[in-house]
């Protein structure tokens, strides 16, 4: 990559992480052009060509996804609230607009989301932000650490990624009734399959919550386990984003290789610093993807 490239998408990754900081203000197309130090009468058909959504499309979006996660938490603010935050004047308007984009009102889908649809329908959104992953990372952004055996408890994910949202939401309520709060139970996932598997019935991923206390005999849907200490590889990853591999791939093609290391038994996983449904700005969110070592 040539450096003209590459500081061309780190002005559009400075655009994307100011969308993160601001989407409940006014987003127009000149505060964001000066951001990224475009021409605002061509930063749009430059984001556009970059993105392969139009700003105004992509902003939506984040502001849809923001609001399906605040809709999932229960106990977050009212719909009226939620639809006024995504720049919506009125509930009913805000409504039509969810139903179109995932098949479910705002109250259905607060009862009980359907995951599949949402995340089809944020499929480009996510298409979007991966498009400058390939420049975020270098060897810098990799430390190798030693870290202790930590005692989990685990709902496992078998099965069609398609409804890996149900078991988060499971996974999220049974937490909520365990009283783990993500500020002092550390929440990972181990990944046990490939993240697009051949044969969608085969992937396998782990959900823990970081806790030594028993499982209760009413809790068949959780198990005891531990995340075992060792030598880690250990990347940074801030944003909240639902593709962990641009990350993985890195840890493995590029870093692994390089380093003269050897990966370790274990699968690679991540720590996440919040909840998947953390009531925090996109940018605050911190993920840390571990790679075990030898």
């Amino acid at each position: 990559m040539t450096a003209a490239l590459e500081n061309y998408h780190v002005r559009m990754q400075r655009v994307l992480d100011y969308i993160d900081q601001h989407l409940g203000d006014d987003l127009d197309l000149e505060a964001m052009s000066s951001v990224a130090a475009f021409s605002k009468y061509h930063f749009h058909r430059q984001f556009t060509s970059t993105f392969g959504l139009s700003v105004h499309r992509y902003v939506q979006l984040t502001r849809m996804k923001r609001a399906s996660y605040r809709l999932a938490d229960r106990d977050a603010e009212s719909v009226t609230d939620i639809a006024m935050d995504a720049g919506y004047d009125a509930p009913d308007a805000f409504a039509r607009a969810f139903r179109q984009r995932f098949g479910q009102s705002p109250s259905s889908f607060r009862k009980s989301p359907d995951w599949g649809p949402w995340l089809a329908a944020l499929g480009p959104l996510h298409n979007a932000r991966s498009k400058l992953m390939q420049i975020i990372f270098t060897p810098d952004d990799v430390t190798i650490q030693v870290v202790p055996p930590t005692p989990v408890a685990i709902m496992e994910h078998r099965g069609d990624p398609a409804t890996l949202g149900d078991t988060i939401q499971r996974f999220i309520a049974w937490r909520k009734a365990a009283g783990l709060s993500p500020q002092t139970s550390p929440t990972f996932n181990v990944f046990r399959s490939e993240r697009r598997p051949a044969v969608p019935a085969d992937y396998s991923m782990d959900l823990c919550a970081g806790t030594d206390q028993p499982i209760g005999p009413n809790d068949e849907q959780m198990k005891a386990g531990l995340i075992p200490g060792g030598r880690r590889a250990v990347l940074r990853y801030p944003g909240n984003t639902n593709n962990l591999e641009p990350a993985a791939l890195y840890l493995y093609r590029d870093w692994l290789p390089a380093s003269g290391e050897e990966a370790g038994d274990f699968p690679i996983y991540c720590r996440r610093r919040l909840s998947f449904l953390e009531q925090v700005p996109v940018h605050e969110v911190v993920v840390e993807v571990f790679l075990p070592l030898k």
